[in-house]
């Protein structure tokens, strides 16, 4: 099966009240950290362990309700629901890919839609998690960027596409084995809500996955990678690099406040790595801007020193709306050989999920294509941008 899915045409479960959310003054149950819930329970006079019985149901069961619930007495689910909202992320829309790839729309409680993909080779199955709504960045190659930043995720939403996802997969189907924060947004420049979704992620009473299963990647935040290795998470780093040289960057990635690309790779150097972990350099190969032998000699160098394998992504074509193609399989091949002859682990990274949209710098919250291209026009990058439309829809192909 390919193409769009019946749940399409569903509307929030909440749609009626999301005008009044953004106002409601009760907190999320789903930021909460069990020892944070433990002594809100103890403190209105219920035991503790009613604490993880709640964490049970929310990590372990992936309920959608407190009525859910139905261990808890009465009393504690009132007061739950009279004391805390759910929050997390709601499924709107599903696409299946030919080669089994998913993209899921989720609806958020503001009726803001962020993105994620579910893949599976082999025994992996790695979702990648949006962390922004919209990104202030605009790569010149990515959709993301082009109808503009809106707002960060909260580390209940993040959490929440996992949750939801988690929710739609059969019972015995294999389950999600890893997850990249590579989807919508730049995760390093929402460090508190990414951190605090991971260490949900990790956390054996949640939903315990090991933090060498989870990737952040980030564009080069030079302050976030130190951040990220301060907060001792044991996740892995990937950092995108797209260019050889300080100018190339520059031009595929002309946000303000870019750290220099040698700020980038000394941050990138002190990084914190756990015995036998790298770094993963990413490399977005465009035709005739950034393949040449020349590039592939010029990113061994910058990366000598630096513990590191390199995934090279040809793009992902946007006809008609990104200016750039992907290079021959000649040069693709060319540019690994350069690398491999220099000592390094390369890999050629294909996209799955092409034919829906979902490829790697497709994500775009099922906007338009054309909508999107009309608005890069308009808003600076990092400026909120009302451009796209609540609920906008990708036309069928």
């Amino acid at each position: 099966m390919h193409g769009k899915h019946k749940l399409g045409k569903q509307e929030p479960r909440h749609a009626t009240t999301l005008a009044s959310e953004p106002q409601e003054s009760r907190p999320v149950l789903l930021r909460q950290s069990l020892v944070a819930l433990t002594a809100e329970v103890q403190r209105n006079g219920f035991p503790g362990f009613r604490a993880k019985q709640v964490y049970h149901w929310l990590y372990k069961r992936c309920v959608e309700s407190v009525e859910q619930m139905t261990n808890l007495p009465c009393p504690v689910r009132e007061w739950l629901v009279a004391s805390y909202r759910l929050g997390g992320a709601e499924v709107v829309d599903r696409r299946d890919s030919r080669d089994g790839s998913i993209k899921l729309l989720f609806a958020l409680y503001d009726g803001r839609r962020i993105e994620s993909v579910l893949m599976s080779e082999g025994p992996r199955r790695t979702l990648c998690v949006s962390s922004q709504v919209g990104c202030s960045l605009r790569c010149r190659f990515c959709m993301t960027g082009m109808g503009g930043f809106v707002r960060n995720c909260a580390s209940d939403e993040i959490v929440g596409q996992y949750l939801a996802t988690r929710r739609l997969l059969p019972v015995g189907e294999r389950p999600i084995t890893h997850i990249v924060f590579m989807g919508m947004g730049e995760p390093l420049l929402n460090c508190e809500a990414v951190f605090g979704a991971i260490r949900r992620l990790t956390d054996p009473q949640a939903i315990g996955l090991s933090p060498r299963r989870i990737t952040v990647s980030t564009v080069g935040v030079v302050k976030g990678i130190r951040r990220l290795g301060e907060a001792n998470l044991g996740v892995n780093l990937a950092v995108s690099l797209n260019g050889s040289t300080e100018d190339e960057r520059a031009r595929l990635m002309p946000f303000r406040r870019r750290d220099r690309l040698d700020d980038v790779l000394e941050a990138c150097r002190r990084f914190p790595l756990a015995r036998q972990h790298r770094i993963t350099f990413e490399y977005v190969l465009l035709d005739g801007i950034n393949d040449s032998p020349q590039d592939a000699r010029r990113v061994g160098k910058l990366l000598s020193g630096i513990r590191c394998k390199i995934n090279l992504i040809p793009f992902n074509p946007v006809p008609g709306v990104l200016p750039f193609r992907r290079p021959p399989q000649r040069r693709i091949e060319r540019f690994r050989e350069i690398l491999l002859e220099m000592n390094y682990t390369v890999n050629i990274r294909y996209s799955k999920g092409a034919d829906i949209g979902a490829a790697c710098g497709q994500l775009a919250g099922h906007a338009d294509a054309q909508l999107l291209y009309d608005a890069r026009g308009g808003g600076e990058a990092g400026e909120p941008s009302a451009s796209v439309p609540r609920g906008a829809r990708r036309t069928e192909r």
